[in-house]
């Protein structure tokens, strides 16, 4: 039987329900639904938005309208765009970077979307719109309609063009009124949907000449927007408040601590980072510490503004009743969290509850009283449109589509909050010794058994308790050395797995030459003599009189492979004349050298200067006693030493901030101390111009 083939063509038709589906999918609640028609307000070049709400909790009764004063559209417009779903018009201008006639402004919608946001919140539209020296265009939908089993093309929309009637004279704009609402509205929902119109504007840096505002028409429900906090006044109550600039790999910043006027005890304090201050944006992610430039991608200038609470109940106690605690913590709640703005108009839903895309959480379950979170921060990331077109929105208006732009530009966020975040650290410590006791710094334990021997003096019951006091000071002293071992261990884990998977990788690549012998037995033992370095940081053992400089030549063979993977010189000014001998545990002073080279091996990192280098050094130049010295000329110290010792105080996005806080734990078991060194102090090449420390030991050290 001979086959027969028919051709034919045959264009995709519609049904209507599928804007409905639509309008279902990309357009998440009421508060996005709100958020795109203010969009379209804003490309209109308008000025002010007013969202009238009436009757919004009887479903058949209610209204909401949306009316602006932009530039409206005409009949043409509304023929061909308007009632073109999916039309190129607006991502033509995009694509074009065509601005907007009156204000210039970059446009920002794209998709051809914001007219579901009225299918979103009701079943019927009445639309009037006109530009200038135009008739009114009246379009009247009834979604309803689409809901039957036709064709998109059967169901027909009434268009009427007719002399103006509410855009008189020389007036323009848009007025949407939607009626037969979908839901009803309760407080809740009206006051939700108003934090979220407000927000729709960037609160810091709105655009020029445009606001959006909400109200409430009925009487009996004006009360439903009572006691929601405005921006400015909650800015009135924070305590840090920052601003960056992330341009390129670069991370510049002006910081200030802005104490209440009843905080008499703390000053004002301001730190600027630029110049030779600035600081190069790392991935903390990677174990190289990447350096992260968003010159790589379409992204531009980004500027960063974080306004920092404190929520502590001892530090709201100190407004004596001048602040609604409840109402702060309640704004906050909500509107807590760092947003996205482009050209001053929010790309939502960033910061929004639920939504936390730089995972200040998850940062702050490790290190609780060293990072902020949602709730204490007000903040946003400011973008330029223009700029940033690897930057792409979702359809439905959940943030950005994830790709490497996204990603760069969220750890490089992440970076510079990490460093605001040891600036605000600086200043909770001051607020807290000042408002917190006498504000005296005591030493854990060890002064309260020394307070109590007093009182037993006092009351001479000290021969009585004495040896138990001893007893259990010195029980404590054992338990602290036995924990500044396992820390410092502990934190040098990470050290001692990379070093070892260099040599074994090493190891793995030689065994495959023929050749190879001689090199294989050098890094055997190279290994073998790495291990037993490392053991001898944990290695149970009692002090014992050693050279400083052995301590130094075995800290340096620990990292060695290290620096040499960082391409790090090191500068060795040991000698006989400086060296000396020290009583101490050799496993801890080691550990200390080590943790201060690892400092200089992330700043030197960060930096980057053309030549890397290091010095390890002995000097009996300083008054207080003998010294080892560990220097770098990366980019120096950015805070006092007194901040940089205290416990999860650390400028790196990844530390724990523990690493200092050891050293010099480590230095007072030794009845010695951490020492800043400028240049003049001893001398030292005048390369080393980052970061100079000296591990300063008591004069009689060495004696039994």
């Amino acid at each position: 039987m001979k086959e027969i083939f028919k051709h034919t063509k045959q264009s995709f038709r519609a049904r209507a329900k599928l804007l409905l589906e639509l309008g279902d999918q990309l357009i998440k609640d009421e508060g996005i639904a709100l958020f795109e028609l203010v969009k379209n307000s804003y490309d209109a070049d308008a000025t002010n938005v007013t969202i009238e709400m009436q009757n919004i909790d009887l479903i058949q009764k209610g209204e909401i309208i949306i009316t602006d004063n932009g530039s409206g559209m005409d009949i043409e417009t509304v023929l061909g765009a308007w009632l073109e779903p999916g039309t190129n018009y607006r991502q033509k201008q995009v694509d074009e970077r065509k601005k907007t006639k009156k204000f210039k402004r970059n446009v920002l919608g794209e998709k051809g979307i914001g007219r579901f946001g009225a299918h979103k919140l009701g079943k019927e539209i009445n639309l009037v719109t006109r530009s200038k020296n135009s008739n009114e265009i009246l379009v009247s939908i009834n979604w309803e309609d689409f809901e039957q089993d036709k064709y998109l093309e059967d169901i027909k929309v009434t268009v009427t063009e007719r002399t103006p009637l509410i855009f008189t004279g020389a007036k323009t704009g848009t007025k949407l009124k939607i009626s037969n609402l979908r839901t009803s509205w309760n407080r809740g929902m009206v006051r939700d949907t108003y934090r979220a119109v407000n927000s729709i504007c960037s609160p810091i840096d709105s655009p020029d000449s445009f606001s959006a505002k909400l109200i409430i028409v009925d009487k009996n429900k004006q009360d439903w927007l009572d006691n929601l906090f405005s921006w400015d006044e909650v800015l009135k109550y924070r305590l840090f408040h920052a601003f960056c600039t992330l341009d390129g790999d670069k991370l510049t910043y002006f910081y200030e601590f802005l104490p209440w006027e009843v905080m008499n005890r703390v000053a004002k304090r301001k730190y600027i980072a630029e110049g030779k201050k600035a600081m190069r944006i790392v991935d903390s992610e990677t174990k190289d510490k990447t350096v992260i430039n968003l010159k790589e991608y379409k992204i531009g200038k980004v500027t960063m503004e974080l306004n920092i609470y404190d929520l502590e109940s001892e530090i709201l106690s100190l407004s004596s009743g001048k602040i609604d605690k409840t109402g702060l913590k309640e704004f906050l709640k909500f509107n807590g969290g760092i947003r996205v703005y482009r050209d001053g108009i929010r790309v939502y839903d960033y910061g929004e509850l639920g939504n936390d895309w730089l995972e200040l959480g998850t940062r702050r379950v490790n290190l609780p009283t060293g990072r902020i979170s949602n709730n204490i921060v007000l903040g946003q990331v400011n973008l330029d449109r223009s700029e940033s077109s690897d930057l792409v929105e979702k359809t439905n208006r959940e943030g950005f589509i994830e790709n490497s732009a996204v990603k760069a530009l969220r750890k490089a966020v992440v970076f510079a909050i990490s460093q605001i975040e040891s600036e605000r650290n600086k200043d909770k410590l001051r607020l807290r010794a000042a408002y917190s006791g006498n504000g005296k710094k005591r030493e854990p334990v060890l002064d309260d058994i020394a307070d109590l021997r007093k009182k037993l003096e006092k009351k001479k019951l000290i021969k009585t308790y004495g040896r138990d006091l001893d007893k259990i000071e010195t029980n404590f002293k054992d338990i602290r050395d036995k924990l500044l071992t396992s820390s410092g261990a502990g934190l040098s884990l990470s050290i001692v797995i990379h070093e070892i998977q260099k040599i074994i990788s090493e190891l793995k690549a030689i065994t495959n030459k023929d050749n190879g012998s001689k090199r294989i037995k050098h890094l055997v033992q190279h290994l073998s003599d790495l291990t037993e370095g490392y053991a001898m940081l944990v290695r149970q053992e009692g002090k014992v009189i050693v050279k400083a400089s052995d301590l130094i030549k075995q800290a340096e063979f620990n990292v060695d492979y290290r620096l040499k993977a960082h391409n790090i010189r090191i500068i060795n000014q040991i000698n006989a004349k400086s060296d000396f001998k020290i009583k101490c545990s050799r496993r801890l002073i080691i550990g200390a050298i080590m943790n201060l080279i690892d400092n200089s091996i992330w700043w030197l990192e960060n930096k980057k200067p053309e030549k890397k280098s290091i010095i390890l050094a002995t000097s009996q130049e300083l008054k207080e006693g003998p010294a080892i010295i560990i220097g770098d000329n990366g980019s120096g110290f950015m805070d006092d030493l007194e901040y940089m010792v205290q416990p999860f105080f650390t400028r790196k996005p990844d530390g724990m901030g523990l690493g200092m806080h050891i050293v010099d734990e480590i230095m007072k078991v030794h009845r010695g101390k951490i020492k800043i060194l400028s240049q003049g102090d001893i001398r030292i090449p005048h390369e080393i111009n980052g970061a100079v420390l000296a591990l300063v030991f008591p004069k009689k050290s060495n004696e039994a």
